[in-house]
């Protein structure tokens, strides 16, 4: 049985968008002996330049037919893609009728623009994740996750994300076992779970120009002591509810749960570095209970604080 494959394309596109989940589309098909028939779709048909100038040929959207599993990928052109309504209104089109739909990074607007994101679940980069909750309130927007599956809908984060998210898809379509030899050509990890948190992004945080870089790094040196809303506000100089209002704005998550992920930041590596004992660490580090550490690094990774030390001494 082979599978359509649609990808769609605009000028601007992010290439690797495009192309990672390509990638595991075809080689998953190739070692299952079931090939993915990859087919890609713009506007006009012909060379689209992605943003870094290499061009990908594309067929037009009157030439689709019927399509399996229809990815839009991101890019620094998406803003004017979003307001394209012969591609807005090909993907609403394709989405009724193909089996599921996906979007890779800032793809997510595209879907969100042809209304099939309201009401669900959903994810994009974590850098757009602000702009996309002002744009699409109605939107349960998840932007911590890798990726988010939705009934038939796939959101992903960045562009190592679009590759987690074919992987999924190719092991629900040709089982765990090719999965997992897809991954192991692609030499990428087999499996991070969508679960798993966009979790470098917090780094990004701690940037000077950032307006609460200032604030991260004096989070980062108390992890250990209660970093509740109001010492937060406290320490901005801003009433509770003006900062809570301001701080999800500009990073897309609220401060509770950003001190959970730079505490469980904290604690992977002292976990993965050497054996002081996982409760140790917990107390350390504010968490005040292991159970409560293992909740969040199950939020944040996927797995619990012995796996990754397992797995970091293996």
């Amino acid at each position: 049985m082979t599978r359509t494959v649609g990808v769609v394309l605009y000028p601007n596109f992010q290439i690797l968008d495009a192309t990672g989940p390509v990638a595991a589309f075809e080689i998953g098909g190739r070692l299952a002996e079931a090939p993915y028939a990859i087919r890609l779709f713009a506007r006009e048909p012909g060379l689209v330049a992605s943003s870094a100038g290499v061009a990908l040929p594309a067929e037009g959207f009157a030439a689709a037919g019927a399509i399996d599993t229809l990815v839009v990928a991101g890019g620094d052109g998406v803003r004017s893609a979003a307001e394209d309504a012969a591609l807005v209104g090909f993907v609403r089109e394709q989405a009724g009728r193909a089996r599921r739909v996906a979007s890779v990074c800032s793809g997510t607007f595209v879907l969100a623009a042809a209304g099939l994101l309201d009401g669900r679940r959903a994810t994009t980069h974590w850098s757009r994740s602000a702009a996309f909750a002002r744009a699409h309130p109605k939107v349960k927007l998840e932007p911590d996750r890798i990726y988010v599956r939705d009934g038939a809908v796939w959101t992903s984060a960045g562009i190592s994300a679009g590759i987690d998210l074919a992987l999924a898809m190719v092991a629900e379509d040709l089982g765990e076992k090719v999965a997992k030899r897809a991954a192991q050509q692609l030499v990428v990890y087999r499996r991070r779970p969508g679960g798993q948190s966009q979790f470098s992004a917090l780094l990004e945080l701690d940037q000077p120009d950032g307006r609460f870089g200032r604030l991260m790094g004096w989070i980062r040196e108390r992890l250990g002591e209660p970093l509740g809303v109001e010492r937060l506000a406290r320490e901005a100089a801003m009433s509770p509810r003006n900062f809570a209002r301001a701080f999800l704005a500009e990073t897309g998550m609220t401060p509770a749960k950003a001190v959970e992920r730079l505490r469980v930041e904290a604690a992977r590596e002292r976990i993965e570095a050497g054996a002081e004992p996982i409760d140790r660490v917990a107390l350390a580090l504010g968490f005040g209970e292991p159970e409560r550490m293992r909740r969040a690094f199950l939020r944040a990774f996927g797995q619990p604080p012995q796996a990754l030390r397992r797995a970091a001494r293996a």
